[in-house]
């Protein structure tokens, strides 16, 4: 792959400000990562994380290393390569999700069905955690590479193999457990996702009941969301109130995902969220996006950790397998690529709003 010698000017991307609506914001711990340096200091926020993952599934880091100016030119280069990517270039990198199981270059808005026959407004480009130095890219964006690259390797070291070593201390396991599976040897669906949400018609809002994703569970190990402004992420209560997610700035926004359930026994359990239309007063605004997103190796099992004193003691379930297999991390994330969003039937569950299908031989909802 060619980079080129002269890298172009990137318009820089205004966030539009805050909402001012009262909105039923969520309380959610942060966690600050600059104490996890030492061996003491991630003792310190075991119990932090620990709590955080059983009372909510979500917890926003801080003092995580990268700074504002670097989550800054992320968002710019997110909104860059949707904006100042030509169409045609576009198509030659569209990702293959539904024949591949995995995301990988653009998702065009569209893509998903979301409920009524309303398609999303959500444009996506993603790249693989191994392959962003190596792998073929849109030439508008080649000249970027090595600092998207050193971007994902940072945070990929400083925040996620953080995060993993503490809840691997939370499980009394080696700090490294969950490290080693997850590092840059072995396949995995881990990768960046720069993405924009452009407002809908207020036909198609009213027919979706302003919902643009549907509450759902993320099927990987963690997903890191760069907080901004734009309000439209919601979490499910444990006491089932749809609660916003308030923006923290430099804060980044941690969930875990399906694979922590299945590799607990569902002593950790991911929590329902769903992205919906931001409050009046940013109806008409574009909400750029910055993720990353963590799976394990593809040839790991999910099957509960037998040697964690914790889960010894606790229990495990595995009620959400139908089929008593246990699937691996690449079985188990291609199964939830290919089938988001399509118009495969989903049939109405037991629960009055929560559609239910069967993906990969675990039972899945989807929250309207």
């Amino acid at each position: 792959m060619t980079i080129l010698s002269q890298t172009p000017q990137v318009p820089h991307y205004v966030h539009a400000s805050p909402t001012k609506e009262n909105l039923d914001w969520a309380e959610l711990a942060a966690i600050d990562l600059s104490k996890a340096q030492t061996p003491e200091g991630r003792k310190s926020l075991v119990k932090q994380v620990h709590d955080a993952i059983k009372n909510d599934g979500f917890l926003f880091v801080v003092n995580h290393g990268t700074t504002p100016e670097q989550i800054s030119r992320m968002f710019d280069l997110s909104d860059y390569s949707v904006e100042h990517v030509s169409e045609e270039e576009k198509q030659k990198y569209t990702g293959r999700m539904r024949e591949t199981g995995t995301y990988r270059g653009y998702k065009p808005r569209k893509f998903w069905h979301i409920a009524g026959g309303v398609r999303d407004q959500i444009e996506q480009y993603n790249m693989n955690f191994r392959e962003i130095g190596d792998g073929e890219h849109p030439e508008p964006l080649r000249p970027f590479v090595p600092e998207i690259e050193a971007f994902s390797k940072q945070i990929h070291f400083n925040i996620i193999n953080t995060l993993l070593r503490l809840i691997a201390l939370s499980l009394e396991l080696d700090e490294e457990y969950f490290v080693q599976m997850h590092d840059h040897s072995a396949n995995a669906e881990t990768f960046l996702r720069f993405v924009k949400y452009f407002p809908r018609p207020e036909e198609d809002e009213n027919k979706a009941g302003g919902v643009w994703l549907k509450g759902h569970t993320d099927f990987m190990t963690l997903t890191l969301l760069f907080s901004q402004p734009v309000s439209s992420l919601q979490i499910l209560t444990k006491d089932n109130q749809w609660k916003w997610v308030k923006h923290v700035e430099n804060g980044v926004l941690v969930n875990i995902g399906e694979a922590v359930e299945f590799l607990t026994g569902g002593y950790y359990r991911p929590t329902i969220h769903r992205v919906r239309q931001p409050p009046l007063d940013q109806h008409n605004e574009t909400r750029v996006g910055l993720l990353y997103f963590s799976s394990a190796h593809d040839d790991i099992v999910f099957k509960p950790i037998a040697e964690s004193p914790v889960l010894q003691r606790a229990g495990t379930s595995e009620s959400r397998l139908l089929d008593g297999k246990f699937p691996t991390a690449g079985e188990y994330g291609k199964a939830r690529v290919m089938a988001y969003g399509g118009l495969q039937p989903i049939k109405p569950g037991a629960q009055k709003g929560v559609d239910e299908e069967v993906v990969g031989g675990v039972l899945l909802r989807h929250y309207n």
